[in-house]
């Protein structure tokens, strides 16, 4: 598999949600008949979703060589000798031009062609932007519009989501393609994520590949037993209540315990006080910290991070960690820490704050962090081992749109694919 890169090669950020495989090519023949192929045009094209013919067309308008647009082979060719890197470079260039939304710079963007315009509808800020008719491609685009074919499931969700939504437009009197419904109608987020996101995972993997080292990382707490001590003791109460873990679950491999447990939420809070706000902790540095614990692939590090991470600010903050938690979320018993440590922050908030599952689970969902099957299995029956009982079923209890929601979905779903 090609290496993967940010969509933005701009943007340096491990967790950068949109990534995409590395142009490969392969040159072939000689002379007057030497030509390039693109050996994983139809997977970029995918991650950027977009057909393969836009790309194959525009490095030809770039390069002025001709190109096939259709290959019933999937062999994308570029008449001429051309080099990876280079066509990389002009990719960027299509990705700026005919993926990013023009105001927030997110690719998560769909293509409308109509009435001779082409429009970039983002589903991450909702702007309609209009891309420039006097590039070569935007003729081919409107010369070449693409069959429709069967729904896809994202699509099928975003579908869904629009007839929970009634419909209704935004008062305007012009479609708002921010509208992203939800059970209970106020939820605005992005998109289903593509395929490629999913693959965050793998990038996180070369964290695991590189040792850390002491002259590496340099953490900027005092993580020795005496420290740890001598900072708990100073904690507010409130805090310290929200890392009691023992009782919830049982030891996992023999741990003893959960001091680990309590030096990262220990060090999450000692990096907030420095930084000015948990918000302003680094999800890298966090891994990595989990990682010299030796808990990043342990489920309740899950529950530790939704009580550190997380407050009464959750719907913000659940998109800005994602990228992260998906890394570390590799089992439906990971899945079921991250719903547990999310019912004892509800608790600890208070009762006021419990219809805010809707939205919670709503997120999760979206992002992939909770599956579909986990969440009604959570739904179905209240537990005691995060939170007493009668908390949980009232947990449960605010969160029955969200669950009524999901099953009307599955139901429209079975009855489109008939």
């Amino acid at each position: 598999m090609a290496a993967l890169v940010n969509v933005r090669r701009d943007v340096s950020d491990n967790f950068y949600r949109y990534k995409m495989e590395r142009i490969q090519t392969k040159i072939e023949g000689k002379g007057n008949g030497i030509k390039t192929v693109v050996v994983n045009l139809s997977s970029v094209a995918q991650s950027l979703a977009r057909p393969g013919s836009y790309l194959i067309k525009y490095f030809g308008f770039e390069l002025g060589a001709q190109t096939n647009i259709d290959p019933a082979d999937d062999r994308w060719i570029i008449n001429g000798a051309h080099e990876a890197n280079k066509l990389q470079e002009l990719l960027d260039g299509f990705i700026s031009k005919f993926v990013l939304c023009k105001k927030c710079k997110n690719p998560e963007t769909d293509v409308h062609i109509k009435d001779g315009h082409i429009t970039l509808d983002c589903k991450a800020c909702g702007q309609r932007t209009d891309v420039d008719l006097r590039l070569k491609l935007s003729g081919f685009i409107l010369k070449n519009v693409p069959k429709k074919t069967k729904k896809d499931k994202a699509e099928r969700k975003a579908a869904r989501k629009a007839k929970q939504n009634g419909g209704k437009d935004n008062g305007s009197g012009e479609e708002n393609g921010s509208d992203q419904p939800s059970p209970n109608g106020d939820i605005d987020i992005a998109s289903d994520d593509d395929a490629l996101t999913r693959k965050i995972k793998k990038e996180a993997q070369n964290l695991d590949s590189k040792p850390v080292a002491d002259k590496e990382v340099e953490w900027a707490v005092d993580m020795s037993e005496e420290a740890v001590k001598a900072r708990q003791q100073v904690l507010p109460d409130d805090f310290k209540a929200k890392l009691v873990l023992n009782g919830e679950d049982e030891d996992e491999d023999g741990e003893g315990g959960n001091t680990v447990y309590d030096q990262l939420a220990d060090w999450i809070q000692a990096e907030a006080n420095a930084k000015g706000g948990v918000d302003n902790v680094d999800d890298v540095e966090i891994y990595l910290k989990a990682k010299e614990l030796g808990i990043e692939a342990k489920h309740r590090t899950l529950i530790v991070l939704v009580m550190t991470l997380f407050n009464e600010n959750i719907f913000s903050q659940i998109p800005k960690r994602q990228g992260m938690l998906k890394t570390m979320i590799t089992s439906e018993r990971h899945e079921k820490a991250l719903l547990g440590g999310t019912e004892k922050l509800l608790a600890e908030l208070g009762k006021e704050h419990y219809d805010k599952i809707v939205k919670i689970l709503q997120l999760y969902y979206h992002f992939d962090l909770a599956s579909e099957d986990f969440l009604k299995k959570w739904g179905a029956k209240s537990s005691k081992r995060y939170v007493d009982g009668s908390t949980s079923k009232k947990i449960r209890k605010a969160a029955e749109p969200f669950m009524t929601w999901l099953e009307e979905a599955e139901s429209e779903e079975d009855s489109d694919e008939e």
